[in-house]
């Protein structure tokens, strides 16, 4: 279960404290558990701070704060502060990210389940679409049906998300496709065999939709799964 810590602390000398955080990052470099951190300042109170941070687990977060450089960082952090900062310990029970609200919907409702209806709830009009076996410069919202319609005829498939991140208005996604070949595709004829090849997905969201998508997967191993060899 993921684990977010919130840092809350007054300090005078905020430039300095950068200076800190910036030389913990480096001398923690490939041993800190932290996979995100953000930190704010109070609009209304201009020494107020809260630093975010964000771990895979509460075992990952008691592993990093014993790291030789959180003890030093926490002391000299302490040192520049108006007080003692206070902590808050958060298991995440719930965390949507729009983004990846949107790309879940295009695996499980548009490509698995073939909703064509759901892509103008989830395409820009003008969606540029980026896929390694198709033309350059498609958009808009046919090239999702005109691709989904051609490898749902081709395959019954699914999809395995192996991670998934979410950060501003990207979303990226590595997944495990497998697939039974039981429709020609590019020219090869149906042979029934069951397919699976990795790749990633990378969309960028606007005003609510998904306005770009790359598509980037193994498509010579597919193609040589169902015997193309040319």
């Amino acid at each position: 279960m993921t684990f977010v810590q919130i840092v809350d602390y007054e300090t005078s000398r905020p430039e300095a404290v950068g200076v800190l955080f910036d030389r913990y990052l480096e001398q923690s470099n490939g041993r800190r558990t932290v996979t995100h951190s953000l930190i704010g300042r109070d609009r209304e109170a201009e020494t107020h701070y809260v630093d975010v941070v964000e771990f895979p687990s509460y075992e990952e977060a008691m592993r990093n704060s014993h790291l030789p450089e959180t003890d030093r960082m926490f002391r000299e952090m302490v040192a520049l502060c108006d007080g003692m900062p206070r902590f808050t310990n958060l298991d995440v029970v719930r965390d949507d990210h729009p983004g990846a609200l949107l790309a879940d919907r295009v695996f499980d409702e548009i490509a698995v389940k073939g909703d064509l209806g759901a892509v103008a709830e989830v395409f820009a009009a003008d969606y540029r679409h980026h896929d390694v076996m198709g033309p350059a410069g498609r958009t808009g919202r046919e090239a999702v049906v005109e691709d989904v319609s051609m490898w749902r005829t081709a395959f019954d498939f699914d999809f395995a998300r192996e991670a998934q991140t979410a950060q501003d208005d990207i979303v990226t996604t590595l997944w495990t496709w497998t697939g039974r070949h039981k429709g020609a595709f590019m020219g090869a004829a149906p042979t029934g065999r069951t397919c699976t090849m990795t790749g990633t997905t990378v969309f960028r969201c606007r005003d609510g939709m998904i306005a770009e998508g790359w598509w980037h997967y193994d498509a010579m191993g597919l193609m040589r799964q169902i015997g193309a060899r040319g």
